[in-house]
């Protein structure tokens, strides 16, 4: 594998879109990026690598104007440029496409294209101004509505919204973070050959992304980052995962996820009938019926909004539901129904159950408490008095977890809103899985973390189902899924659409039940 550090000069002859020069930035005392020299050529796609808190998405930001570095220099098609403001990135054609869209719910996707344009003086002539968006979308072979309001679109078709947005405004030079987070397999080939003609139209693509696949299948380069520094760039013809791995880590990290075979399982949770409404008095589940066994893992595949979260909000006691939620502790064969009861009836009627929720800080977590507060929170009702003042075993739990997964916290007490999304979750799984429960659900466990992080969650689920729990894991990359679940529920639109056999089951089978209404 060739690895090479940047060369960059203003002789090199090289045809460079973005060139950085020892750009660092800080929060505090802490370096979120460190003298970074990289670039990107004209018409490539360059893929970022890193573990979580190497400074990626901060890198990035000070491309797109949300940061200013606080050193370095910023050249664009080969001239020095100041970037104060996501403006000043739209002017010298820069565009980035967030995790979390930028769109207006009750607005077309042509209103939300032209929204805060210059020269919008007067009355719009829409039809022009759609023919000339349509344009776009017929030269690079998007599938996109454009008198569709946005709150009617699936996540895919608000992804193309931004991306034809960015287009629109004159970016040649697009920033994806994480951009097939919550897309089906057949969702995600299509964005590639869109990017891939966007490549050969001379458009400079950057990818933040942590599916070391895609990587290999679709970039040019990759630049790695290490905990705010840049380590180097590799050819990805030249490159592998377990290459790519090693670079990010800075060690030997095996990619490999154990699937134990179930032993002995037995019925710990039946679903029936399970239907439940969203805030707005839309069906989210509509009529879903399951089973869940023990020293299993029951995989959760569906595009998002599918009913993932309703599905195990309504089990936990969260959501309100219609129809029935078994649940069989192993010391007794009489079912207990959950339907009905919130999560401290549960508890009191000795459900040992466990939520991992797809909310770390917020839902799972109190961002403003530290490890030992958060410790706290999840069991002070416990023992005789139910007191807030007794920290000691709150205390050595949190050390335990954060000696155990190698949480990175200057102090048990440091907020944990401070902490990396990595470590957060650390902290998260470690403490619900110390309740030792019989039955652990997960929403997204590793949505965003890095590969480290997520082979140490892969291998908490593992011994969790090796001592006879009940896993539920939802997740959002199929790969992971088929390769870590026993068996995998596909919802869509709120139905169970399938129940497949995860060593037998294709990824194409999984994405295509993701977009079809089935039978169970």
């Amino acid at each position: 594998m060739t690895q090479s550090r940047e060369n960059i000069s203003p002789s090199s002859g090289e045809k460079y879109a973005i060139e950085l020069r020892g750009i660092s930035k800080y929060f505090g005392k802490v370096a979120a990026n460190e003298n970074i020299s990289l670039s990107v050529r004209q018409g490539e796609i360059l893929s970022l690598l890193g573990e979580n808190g190497s400074g990626k998405t901060t890198l990035m930001n000070m491309l797109s104007g949300i940061y200013f570095p606080d050193h370095g220099q910023i050249f664009v098609n080969g001239k020095e440029v100041v970037i104060r403001s996501p403006k000043d990135a739209y002017e010298l054609g820069i565009g980035m496409i967030h995790q979390h869209f930028k769109l207006i719910d009750v607005f077309t996707a042509a209103e939300n294209i032209i929204l805060g344009m210059d020269g919008q003086s007067g009355m719009i002539n829409m039809k022009a101004v759609s023919a000339g968006i349509q344009s776009l979308i017929d030269r690079y072979g998007f599938h996109l509505d454009l008198n569709r309001k946005i709150y009617d679109m699936s996540v895919s078709e608000k992804q193309t919204v931004e991306i034809v947005k960015m287009l629109y405004r004159g970016a040649s030079i697009l920033i994806l973070d994480e951009p097939t987070a919550v897309l089906t397999p057949q969702e995600t080939d299509h964005l590639f050959d869109v990017l891939r003609k966007m490549k050969e139209d001379g458009k400079s693509i950057i990818i933040i992304t942590h599916k070391l696949q895609e990587v290999l299948s679709l970039s040019d380069r990759v630049a790695i980052l290490r905990k705010g520094k840049y380590i180097g760039t590799v050819l990805t013809s030249e490159a592998t995962r377990q290459s790519l791995s090693d670079m990010m880590v800075g060690e030997r990290v095996s990619l490999d996820i154990d699937r134990p075979l179930p032993v002995d399982p037995k019925e710990c949770l039946k679903v029936s009938h399970l239907t439940c409404y969203d805030k707005y008095g839309v069906k989210a589940l509509d009529d879903v019926n399951f089973t869940a066994y023990t020293g299993e893992i029951l995989g959760i595949a569906g595009v998002a909004g599918s009913g993932q979260r309703e599905l195990l909000e309504a089990i936990a006691g969260l959501h309100e539901c219609e129809g029935q939620i078994l649940y069989t502790s192993p010391s007794s064969d009489t079912p207990t129904d959950l339907k009905g009861m919130d999560p401290l009836a549960i508890k009191q009627a000795g459900v040992a159950l466990s939520f991992v929720p797809e909310d770390r800080l917020g839902m799972g977590l109190n961002g403003d408490m530290g490890m030992t507060g958060n410790m706290l929170i999840r069991s002070y009702r416990e023992g005789p008095f139910h007191t807030l003042m007794e920290r000691k075993k709150p205390r050595d739990l949190a050390e335990k977890i954060r000696s155990s997964l190698g949480v990175v916290t200057p102090g048990l007490n440091t907020p944990v809103r401070r902490l990396s999304g990595g470590n957060v979750q650390k902290v998260l799984v470690g403490r619900e899985i110390a309740t030792a429960p019989h039955l652990l659900m997960t929403a997204y466990a590793v949505r965003g973390l890095d590969i480290n992080t997520s082979m140490l969650i892969y291998q908490l689920l593992n011994e969790q189902k090796a001592k006879g729990v009940a896993v539920i894991y939802v997740g959002e990359d199929l790969d992971v899924l088929l390769a870590l679940s026993d068996r995998i529920l596909v919802l869509c639109g709120g139905h169970v659409s399938g129940i497949l056999d995860a060593r037998t089951a294709s990824k194409e089978e999984v994405g295509l039940l993701m977009t079809t209404h089935g039978e169970e």
